[in-house]
This record gives C-alpha cells, sequence and structure tokens, in this order.
C-alpha cells in the first residue's frame, strides 16, 4: 500500500501518528467552543442561553434544524435579535431537503441513504430561495445537508449575491467521515464540518490534519442517531480537532428534528455544564474561545 500512501501524501492527505496533537485554533486563539444544536424557536433559544448566562457558561453557537422554511420572519428575527443581545451564533438550517418533498424512495431502509439531500432542479432554487431569505433577516450562518448546495451557494457567496461573511456548516447527515471528504468540502467554501458522529479519536486527528476548518462533534446523541455519551473523550476531542465545536445537549433530545421544550433547553445547559467540568479535570489548560469574541459569525 505505500505508492498508495505516497500519493495521498502528495495530494495533502496524510495519516497521523497515535500521539498526534493539533496546534490550529479559531483566530481569536481559541481550541474549543460550545454549540447547542436543535434549538427550534425563539423561546426555547431565550431559555437556553439565559439558563447559560445564569450558570456562568457561554454558549458560542446555537443551531435550529427543522429548517428555515418552518419558521415565520418574526420568528427569525427574534432569534436573531437574542443571537446579537447573547453574542452567539445563530446557525438556521436549509429546509428543502429529501425528506419533506415527494420522495417515497427516501423512508425506505435502503433510500434512507439519501439523508437530507436535495432531489432534482427545482428543489436547488427552493433551497437557494430559504438560504436568501434567512440572509435578508440577518442570519449569517446556514447549516447545509447537501454538497452540491454549498457548490452553489460558495459560487454565489464569491460573486456577490451572498454577503462574504455568510458562513457554511455541513451537517452530520450528510455522512462524510474521511480526510479526502474533509477536503473536497472545505476546498468548495465549507466553513464547519460536522463529520458522521461515531468516528474514533485517530479518524478525527486524520480529518483534522489535512483541513484549518473547525470541526464540529457531537459530545452527545439522541436516541434516534445511537444515544451514545462521549463526555470522557472530549479533552481528546480538544487535543486532535482543535479548533473544535463541542455540540452538546443532543441526549436530551429523541431525534434530529426534535422541538426541544424551555424545560429540555435548560437540561440541555446542564449537559453544557458537565462536559465543562470534565473540561476543567483533565484538560484545564485548555482554551475556551472567549465571550462575544470578534471571529463569531453573528447576525448582522
Amino acid at each position: 500500500m505505500d505508492k498508495t500512501k505516497e500519493f495521498l501524501e502528495k495530494i495533502g492527505i496524510s495519516d497521523v501518528g497515535c500521539d498526534y496533537i493539533s496546534n490550529k485554533t479559531f483566530n481569536d486563539n481559541g481550541q474549543f467552543r460550545f454549540e447547542v444544536p436543535g434549538i427550534q424557536s425563539p423561546n426555547t433559544m431565550k431559555t437556553l442561553l439565559s439558563e447559560a448566562k445564569k450558570e456562568d457558561l457561554f454558549i458560542h453557537r446555537v443551531t435550529q434544524t427543522k429548517g428555515i422554511l418552518l419558521l415565520s420572519d418574526d420568528e427569525i428575527s427574534r432569534m436573531v435579535d437574542l443571537a446579537s443581545k447573547f453574542g452567539c451564533e445563530l446557525f438556521l438550517s436549509v429546509g428543502p431537503r429529501a425528506t419533506y418533498d415527494t420522495s417515497a424512495t427516501v423512508h425506505t431502509k435502503e433510500g434512507s441513504r439519501i439523508g437530507y439531500r436535495l432531489r432534482g432542479y427545482d428543489n436547488i432554487v427552493y433551497a437557494i430561495e430559504d438560504v436568501k431569505r434567512a440572509v435578508s433577516l440577518g442570519v449569517r450562518g446556514i447549516l447545509l445537508y447537501d454538497e452540491g448546495l454549498l457548490f452553489v451557494l460558495n459560487k454565489m457567496r464569491k460573486s456577490g449575491e451572498l454577503p462574504k461573511n455568510l458562513h457554511f456548516k455541513i451537517s452530520a447527515h450528510a455522512g462524510h467521515g474521511n480526510p479526502a471528504s474533509a477536503k473536497l468540502l472545505e476546498e468548495n467554501g465549507l466553513n464547519s464540518l460536522n463529520p458522521v458522529r461515531d468516528l474514533q479519536i485517530p479518524m478525527i486527528a486524520a480529518i483534522r490534519n489535512v483541513i484549518d476548518i473547525p470541526i464540529d462533534l457531537h459530545t452527545e446523541n439522541p436516541k434516534s442517531t445511537g444515544g451514545f455519551i462521549r463526555h470522557y473523550e472530549v479533552p481528546q476531542f480538544i487535543k486532535v480537532a482543535s479548533p473544535v465545536y463541542l455540540k452538546t445537549g443532543g441526549s436530551v433530545a429523541s431525534n434530529h428534528n426534535w422541538d426541544t421544550t424551555q424545560k429540555e433547553a435548560i437540561a440541555r445547559i446542564k449537559q453544557v455544564k458537565l462536559v465543562k467540568r470534565i473540561i476543567d479535570k483533565y484538560l484545564p489548560k485548555a482554551i475556551m474561545s472567549p465571550s462575544f469574541s470578534k471571529d463569531l459569525s453573528t447576525p448582522e
């Protein structure tokens, strides 16, 4: 296999040893940030951020996963205002997806491989319109599920059709989990990569070795994606994957599109607190991105 490995090395894809440590950071010199996904409404978002402040925790990113098209303009505006007030990023997810359109195949066991990707020309148009609507209301972070859509949106951003400071992150539901895929996505304008949830530490290190953009890693998961909790691995996440977003609170939900209640938002903050305890105990020198960092893609 030596010749294969030599070729991969030539194109910037190399393996790493078991002692690999990432020296990469966010622009504000932070190694890690906290992200809470699955926050679907302004009321839940307000409860989440208020509880975090009460517990002296800073949430760097809040992510909505059900889709922009399921939010009213007023709801988006309220979420934008909350993100601005609390100084965090707000990522809204593209609404059009195979599970929402007329696909019967995607709901079968075999067809589930389609995931949330887009089917046909029209759905690309619908997805772009969804993004443009969120952007017009001040959102500067978009969660994607389709590589082709990333390709188009990056072209639009480069041409000035979308703001230069608009950030794109791709979901674990897109199914990426190797260095070559990570490099391809980064070269097509991705700003933040969420690989599949169950990668082993060396696999994560191999991805970090070939890209510079942040990696988003689940510290825990909903029942629908295995329900496994990785709190004790978080120090290793930071060591090998920095700069990293720690996606925390997922075990509170039953699935990716779970409509988190205000009570469950408080439970999610408890999970963040538990992860922070692990970091403080086992990797106390780890540097968290500061609150209200200018490096965050907060709404405008």
